[in-house]
Order: structure tokens, then sequence, then C-alpha cells
């Protein structure tokens, strides 16, 4: 059975993950990602977990997905799943088709600095424009807080282009940054019971859509169309961290 510990912010109890915060989630500079050998850290008798940097950045992110598709193709008998995160990637196994020693050498003999030079097209990596209607209930809020106007609100964010950094909190949900510093402000203190599927939101110094109806702590500045997840579907969620996004205002 697959351990049920899973990277930071796979999961999210509170509406935004559980990650380094000061006056907010500070983008910074890559620490920590080199061509030396892997590290690897038992996560129960299932899982491995493997760091790739400290910090959250989209250059950090890049790393950890081509590190996740590196993996993916080597075709590593038992290997059932990868899952990125920020800052690091677990590698599931089945303990009786391979076991952890084994496993580890295995991912031991991968070249990281090949994984480190592949390409987008390598990764699977999709760009996607995402219509936007700006019409959410935050919006004026949310250009108050800033000092901006509601123009220049949906100028700056619809401008933009994110990158996804890692899936988490419900099925297809993508937390996409980095967000413009004039946008970023703090979640919501009190979360609303029920956020619309399709709500475009931010908070901090990231940006997402709503892909079901739940809880939720973001700014809502607009909405979409677009699905982000179909259960039918293959892949079910329409975005994979590594994707690049831009939005697009539609009236």
């Amino acid at each position: 059975m697959r351990s049920q510990r899973q990277p930071e912010c796979a999961r999210d109890s509170e509406y935004l993950p559980r990650i380094p915060r000061a006056s907010g989630i500070q983008y910074s500079a890559v620490r920590g990602v080199t061509d030396t050998p892997w590290n690897f850290i038992p996560l129960g008798d299932t899982a491995i977990t493997i760091p790739v940097g400290e910090g959250i950045s989209q250059e950090l992110s890049e790393h950890v997905v081509r590190r996740a598709s590196l993996i993916r193709t080597a075709g590593i008998p038992g290997v059932t799943d990868v899952v990125s995160s920020y800052a690091s990637l677990v590698v599931h196994y089945n303990p009786l088709t391979i076991g952890y020693h084994d496993l580890r050498e295995r991912l031991r003999s991968l070249s990281v600095s090949s994984a480190e030079s592949s390409t987008e097209r390598d990764t699977g990596f999709k760009t996607h424009v995402i219509p936007v209607r700006y019409d959410g209930e935050d919006l004026d809020d949310v250009a108050r807080r800033t000092g901006l106007s509601t123009d220049e609100v949906i100028r700056i964010h619809s401008s933009a282009i994110y990158r996804v950094l890692v899936i988490g909190f419900v099925p297809g949900f993508a937390y996409m940054g980095p967000l413009d510093e004039r946008l970023v402000i703090p979640r919501k203190e009190s979360p609303r019971k029920r956020v619309p599927a399709g709500s475009v939101a931010i908070a901090e110094s990231q940006t997402g859509i709503y892909p079901s109806a739940t809880p939720g702590g973001w700014h809502i500045l607009g909405t979409t169309a677009a699905k982000m997840f179909d259960a039918l579907a293959s892949p079910p969620a329409l975005f994979a961290a590594g994707d690049v996004v831009r939005f697009e205002v539609v009236q």
C-alpha cells in the first residue's frame, strides 16, 4: 500500500500549502541545485523523497520537474508514481518488485546533468492560454488593498507568464507563479465556505484556478469556462507541474 505521506503542499487543510512565509511567500534564487549525486530520504517502506533544492522559485520548480521526468522515462520496474513538489519529489514504488536499496542505486545511476539540460519538449511541458472574464467579487478589494485601479490589476495579472509549480489541495488545482509583486497580498482572513469552480484567484505570490467548488481563502479576480479537471479524461488534470500558463482577457 502506498505511503500516505506526501511532499510539501500536496496536502492542504487550510486552503494554502504549508510553505515558508514571513510577510508572504518569498520567491528567491535557487539554492542547492547542482549536478552532484542524488540525495535520498526513505518515506515509509514504499516511497523515497528526493530533495532538489531549497525555497520556492520558478527555476527550482523546473529542476524538480525535469528530474521527475527523467525518472518517469527511465522505466524502472516497480516505480508506480513520481510526485513533484516545490523543492523535492517523491518516488513511489512497489517493494515486492524492487527494494529500497536497489531502487536507490537505479536512481543514482541516472544522469542529473542530462535532466538539467533537457528541453521543454523533452519534459512534456505544455503552454496554455486560459480565457478569463475579470468579474471576480474580490477584484475591487484587491485594487483597493494594492493601491491600483481595477484595470491595472487586470492588466498586470493577465500580462504575466506563469509556471505551474505544483498540483495539490484538490485534484487539478495548480499553484502558479510568480505573481507580480504589485499584486502580492495575504490570503483572506476568513476563507469562504464555497468558491465556485472556475474561479481565478490570487494569494500571496501565487495565482490559481479552482477546479471544483470547494472552500477557499484566495482573492477571486475572475472566472473561466476552461475545465481544470475531468475524471474521465486522460490525463484528468488540464495542467501539470512545469506547464506554462497565461491568461487572456475576455468580455
